[in-house]
C-alpha cells in the first residue's frame, strides 16, 4: 500500500512538472509554480503517512529541498561550461610557471618534479573525496555545508563556522593572489620589452584594481552570458598551453634528464634531501588547488549531483596533465640557472627570461608570455565567482556581519559579487607598503583551504567507517539521515583513498608554515603560521562572545 502510494506520488509530481514547464512563462515562475505544488502536496501527504514521496538524487531542485535548501539562481553551467571554469580558475599550467620558483631555488630541479608529482596524486585523492561529498550535497556552501551533515552534534556549530571561515577567507585570499600575479606578471611584461620601465607600488595597485574591476564586471553580467564565456575560456585554455609548449621545447637548449629528475640542491640549508622535499612541497601543491570552485557554483549546475563530481575529476586530470608537461618542459629548458634567477629581481619571474632566452627574441618572448597573461586574466572570472558564492552562502547562514544585506539576490548574488570587490580593492591597498605584508596575506591561501579539506576528509571517513551512510533506495525517508550520491567510489577503495586524502592535507597542511631556508629574514619568513593563527584566533573568539547565539548552521529553508 505504501508503495503503490509513492509511485502515485511520483506520478502526480511528474505530471506537475510537466505542467510547469508548458504552462510557466519563464524558467523563474516554472522553478516557483513547481516548488508551491510540491510543498502544498507534500504537507498534505504527510498528514496520512510517514514515508517521504519519491525522492529522485539526479532531480536538482529535489536534492536542493532534501537538503532544506530553496533552489534561488538560475542554473546556466553544464558540464562543459562548469569544466572550462574550474580549468581556468585552477589555472595550473600557467601558475606552475610562477609556484615552481621557490622550490626550484632551494632544492632544484629534481624537488620541482617530484613533489609535483606527489602533489598531483595526493590533491588527486582530495578532490576525489570532495567529488563524493558533493554528489551528496551539491551546495554552495560546499566544505561547511558538509561539516554541519557529519560532524558530532556536541561540536558541530563551532566546526561549521570554522570552516566557513576559513574557507571563505581562503577563497578572497585567492582572489587577491589571482589579481596580484597578473599584475606582476603584466609588469613582467612591460619590463622585458622595455628594460627602462621602472615597476613602481602605484603602478601595482591601479593595475590590481583593474584586473579586479575586470573580473566583477564580467561575474555581473548574467549567468547565461558566464557559462558560455567559461566554455571558451576551456577551449583557449588548452590551446594556449601548446602555443608556448612547442616553441619553448623546439627552440630552446636543454639540459640532460640526469640534471632535471636527480639535481637536488640545498640551498636552504636543511642537510638533508627530505626536508628540502618536503619544504618545497607546499608552494608546488598550491597549483593544484581551486578546482573546488566548481563545488561552490554547484547551485547554478544543471544536473550538479553528477556533473560537479565529474567536473572535479575531469579537471584535476587535465590541469594536472598540462601543468606537469609545462614543468618538465620548463625544468629542461633553464639551462642559465643564474641568469633566470636574478630575472626575478626585474622581471618578478624567472619564465620571462626563460622564454627569452630559449627563443632567442624579445618579441617572441613577449608573446608568449603575454598568452599566459590572457589565460591568467580569464582565471579571476571563476576565482570571483567562487569566492563571492561563498560569501553569499555563508551569509544566507546568518555566518557573515551584514549577512542580511549580502545574502540578497536577483538572478545573480550581485551583493556578493560587489563585496568581494570591495574586500579585495581594500586589501590590495598592501602593495603600497613592504612586500612582507603582502606575501603574509597570500601565504594564508594553503594553510586555510588545506585545513577545510582536512576537516572534511576526517569526519567523512569518520561517518564511512561507521556506517551512517546508506543508499538512497534504501532510504524510507531521504530527508533524513546521510544518503549516498548518485557518484561514489566502490568499497575498498573509497576508505583507502579517504584515508589517504586525510594524511595527505594532514602533511601539507604541517609543512605549508616552515620557512624555505633556515635562516629567513623578516622577509623571506614564512608569516602563514601567524596569519592563520589570527584567523582562527579569531573565529574563537567570534563564536564564544556573539556567532553562537545566531549561527545554527546551514538553515533550513524548507
Amino acid at each position: 500500500m505504501a508503495r503503490s502510494s509513492q509511485v502515485a506520488i511520483w506520478s502526480i509530481e511528474s505530471r506537475f512538472d510537466s505542467d510547469a514547464i508548458i504552462l510557466a512563462p519563464s524558467e523563474l515562475l516554472s522553478r516557483t509554480r513547481r516548488m508551491i505544488v510540491l510543498s502544498v502536496w507534500r504537507i498534505l501527504y504527510r498528514k496520512t503517512t510517514r514515508i517521504l514521496p519519491y525522492f529522485d538524487p539526479l532531480n536538482d531542485d529535489e536534492v536542493l529541498i532534501r537538503l532544506g535548501r530553496r533552489p534561488l539562481l538560475n542554473r546556466s553551467f553544464g558540464f562543459m561550461s562548469i569544466l572550462g571554469l574550474s580549468c581556468s580558475a585552477l589555472c595550473s599550467w600557467e601558475g606552475i610557471l610562477v609556484t615552481s620558483v621557490p622550490s626550484f631555488t632551494t632544492g632544484g630541479p629534481a624537488v620541482v618534479i617530484w613533489t609535483f608529482v606527489v602533489g598531483w596524486i595526493g590533491i588527486t585523492s582530495v578532490y576525489t573525496v570532495m567529488a563524493e561529498l558533493s554528489s551528496i550535497a551539491p551546495t554552495a556552501g560546499g566544505q561547511y555545508h558538509w561539516v554541519a551533515m557529519m560532524a558530532p552534534e556536541s561540536c558541530s556549530n563551532f566546526l561549521t563556522y570554522l570552516t566557513a571561515w576559513l574557507t571563505t577567507l581562503a577563497w578572497q585570499a585567492i582572489a587577491i593572489t589571482t589579481s596580484y600575479l597578473i599584475t606582476t606578471t603584466l609588469q613582467g611584461v612591460v619590463v622585458l620589452a622595455r628594460p627602462s620601465y621602472i615597476p613602481l607600488p602605484w603602478h601595482t595597485l591601479l593595475i590590481m584594481w583593474a584586473s579586479i574591476l575586470f573580473a566583477v564586471l564580467i561575474n555581473s553580467t548574467t549567468g547565461r552570458f558566464l557559462a558560455r564565456l567559461e566554455g571558451v575560456i576551456l577551449i583557449l585554455h588548452l590551446v594556449g598551453f601548446f602555443g608556448i609548449l612547442v616553441p619553448l621545447v623546439y627552440f630552446s637548449p636543454h639540459n640532460d634528464a640526469s640534471v632535471v629528475f636527480t639535481d637536488f640542491f640545498d640551498n636552504g640549508g636543511w642537510g638533508s634531501q627530505g626536508l628540502t622535499f618536503f619544504v618545497g612541497l607546499p608552494s608546488i601543491a598550491s597549483t593544484l588547488i581551486g578546482a573546488d570552485c566548481a563545488v561552490h557554483m554547484s547551485e547554478e549546475i544543471q544536473s550538479a549531483a553528477t556533473v560537479v563530481p565529474q567536473a572535479l575529476v575531469y579537471t584535476i586530470f587535465i590541469n594536472g596533465s598540462l601543468a606537469f608537461a609545462m614543468t618538465i618542459a620548463l625544468m629542461f629548458c633553464i639551462t642559465d640557472i643564474d641568469a633566470a634567477m636574478a630575472a626575478a629581481e626585474t622581471m618578478f619571474y624567472p619564465f620571462l627570461e626563460v622564454f627569452q632566452s630559449g627563443v632567442n627574441s624579445t618579441t617572441g618572448a613577449v608573446i608568449m608570455s603575454s598568452v599566459v597573461l590572457i589565460l591568467a586574466a580569464a582565471s579571476t572570472v571563476g576565482v570571483y565567482a567562487s569566492a563571492s558564492r561563498m560569501i553569499w552562502s555563508f551569509s544566507r547562514d546568518n555566518g557573515l556581519p551584514f549577512s542580511r544585506h549580502l545574502a540578497k539576490r536577483s538572478s545573480l548574488p550581485i551583493y556578493a559579487i560587489f563585496s568581494t570587490m570591495g574586500i579585495s580593492s581594500l586589501i590590495s591597498l598592501i602593495v603600497l607598503g613592504p612586500a612582507v605584508a603582502l606575501s603574509a596575506l597570500l601565504s594564508l591561501v594553503v594553510a586555510a583551504l588545506y585545513s577545510s579539506y582536512m576537516i572534511v576528509c576526517g569526519l567523512f571517513l569518520w561517518r564511512r567507517c561507521t556506517g551512517s551512510f546508506r543508499k538512497a533506495e534504501d532510504a524510507c525517508d531521504p530527508a533524513e539521515g546521510l544518503v549516498w550520491g548518485p557518484w561514489k567510489l566502490p568499497e575498498p577503495l573509497g576508505i583507502l583513498n579517504n584515508v589517504f586524502a586525510c594524511l595527505y592535507s594532514a602533511v601539507v597542511l604541517f609543512w605549508s608554515f616552515w620557512p624555505q631556508t633556515t635562516a629567513p629574514t623578516p622577509e623571506t619568513f614564512n608569516w602563514s603560521i601567524l596569519i592563520f593563527g589570527a584567523v582562527v584566533l579569531f573565529s574563537i573568539v567570534w563564536y564564544m562572545i556573539r556567532a553562537r547565539h545566531h549561527f545554527r548552521g546551514p538553515i533550513k529553508e524548507i
